[in-house]
């Protein structure tokens, strides 16, 4: 299974291609619907694959967390995400993929894991509605195969929301300083979960802003501000003051929307934070290489607020 993540030298060339690539898993056939279905992860996020090593249980944790692995001296925590979708199997999962996002470190546990798979952005959809709702918000994104199977592309940040509770601290936000000046940012970001976060801050900031989904949502209405802008014989500076976009996003991803806005004249000035769960060194050189002023983990509002500060109040 190590075969599956030997390619990352050709992997760090994809920002700025609206590029991606994704291991596609299995959780099993559902005993309600008959269905096996076919999930996908971005594999920048992947660390290994692997069988499951002993797990050890441990109290008061979630119940999709099975309890702790221990992987090169440092305790990991374990997911079933079987469990975790509702999917109702009489399989015992014996495969690992070890992710790495958000500066932490997880198991999930899948039924089996199948190819790598490279995609263009644009062959990335926004779920319909109603699989939103069958899936309880747990995808992200779909995308057809070849062979006619749809690939739905799980929303990860959710499932280390909740089961971990990390955004669950109030006395974060609380704690966060409001900015003595009116300011508006724009921000995109396809997680709800995300979404929820950075309006949290902003919010205890009192920082203005609009927003997106995708990057192809937020490139259209950028343009549109700017259009206004040159209208109203304005900067776009007047209008927005700094652009926050995630990296993964249907149809459009971060680095696309980043080379887009530091192309156009009409944005000069106007920094770009990149804020993505990708939290390794490599993905933040990535960023630097299309233009992005900065780069800040998801999910750290204090650092995001420290930044947004400094960048604001220049």
């Amino acid at each position: 299974m190590s075969e599956l993540l030997k390619r990352i030298d050709a992997r760090t060339k994809l920002a700025g291609t609206n590029k991606l690539e994704i291991l596609l898993f299995t959780l099993g056939t559902d005993q309600n619907s008959g269905r096996k279905e076919t999930f996908g992860i971005n594999v920048f996020k992947v660390r290994e694959v692997m069988r499951v090593p002993e797990i050890t249980r441990a109290p008061d944790m979630p119940p999709t967390v099975e309890g702790m692995v221990s992987l090169r001296g440092v305790l990991v925590p374990v997911v079933d995400l079987i469990k975790y979708a509702g999917i109702v199997t009489d399989i015992k999962p014996d495969i690992m993929i070890v992710t790495e996002y958000n500066s932490r470190t997880q198991g999930f546990l899948v039924e089996s894991v199948d190819t790598i798979l490279r995609l263009d952005w644009s062959e990335i959809k926004v779920p319909p509605d109603m699989l939103m709702a069958q899936m309880g918000g747990l995808v992200t994104a779909v995308t057809k195969l070849e062979d006619g199977r749809l690939v739905m592309l799980m929303d990860v940040e959710k499932i280390l929301a909740e089961t971990t509770h990390f955004d669950q601290h109030e006395i974060i936000f609380s704690s966060l300083i409001p900015l003595q000046e009116e300011r508006t940012i724009f921000f995109t970001d396809d997680s709800p979960v995300a979404r929820k976060q950075i309006e949290r801050t902003l919010d205890a900031m009192h920082i203005r802003y609009r927003s997106a989904t995708n990057g192809k949502q937020a490139w259209e209405e950028l343009q549109q501000i700017a259009t206004r802008a040159d209208a109203a014989k304005l900067p776009v500076k007047n209008f927005i003051q700094l652009v926050l976009t995630d990296v993964e996003m249907p149809e459009m991803d971060g680095y696309i929307l980043t080379k887009n806005i530091k192309s156009d004249p009409r944005f000069a000035g106007i920094p770009v934070i990149m804020h993505s769960s990708l939290s390794g060194a490599s993905n933040q050189e990535l960023g630097r290489s299309v233009g992005v002023d900065e780069y800040v983990s998801k999910f750290e509002p204090a650092k995001l607020s420290e930044i947004l500060t400094r960048r604001l109040m220049s």
